[in-house]
């Protein structure tokens, strides 16, 4: 499985992570990495906070949010199609 996370390849991440050996020594990684998970947690606990705020007042305004669920079914639905008609064909990405 290649492992593509934002248009980085594997050698391209393991030379990123060669340097960043290098730049701050083995023993500061997990301390390093610990500080990253807890700021992209940060991150995601905000980005809820905003949408269930939104939400909330979506609801007290009286505007429908269920169309976003709705056009994600018909999305998914659409999805699946697909893949019936292609078959066991793969689609690159």
């Amino acid at each position: 499985m290649n492992a593509h996370y934002l248009f980085i390849g594997g050698p391209e991440l393991f030379v990123v992570i060669l340097i960043v050996v290098l730049l701050f020594g083995a023993d500061k990684l997990p301390e390093i990495a610990r500080g990253l998970g807890k700021g992209m947690r940060q991150i995601k606990d905000a980005t809820n906070d905003i949408k269930r705020e939104i939400n909330e007042s979506a609801k007290n305004q009286g505007i429908d949010t269920d169309f976003v669920q709705d056009i994600n079914k018909e999305i998914n639905e659409v999805k699946d199609n697909i893949d019936d008609l292609t078959g066991p064909i793969k689609r690159n990405r």
